[in-house]
């Protein structure tokens, strides 16, 4: 268990894609990924994404994840 201002959080927008939500606050349904390289790859891996918000992660967002998760880790 981890703090939610600590994770990487994807919304499922009213229109079905994903995106990457770094305010926090975005509309739709949101689901968390811890800040670590390999949580993410576990995750594509088990499309645990996918499955949380019913909708298949683009390439483009997992990029985009896979960079702030880069860019986090990089901070610390």
């Amino acid at each position: 268990m981890k703090e939610k201002r600590g994770l990487v959080r994807v919304v499922r927008r009213e229109n079905g894609e994903a995106a990457l939500d770094l305010t926090g606050k975005a509309n739709g349904r949101g689901a968390y990924v811890c800040p670590d390289a390999e949580c993410l790859k576990r995750a594509v891996k088990s499309r645990a994404l996918d499955r949380a918000l019913e909708v298949t992660i683009s390439p483009e967002v997992l990029d985009r994840l896979s960079a702030e998760i880069e860019r986090r880790e990089s901070d610390e």
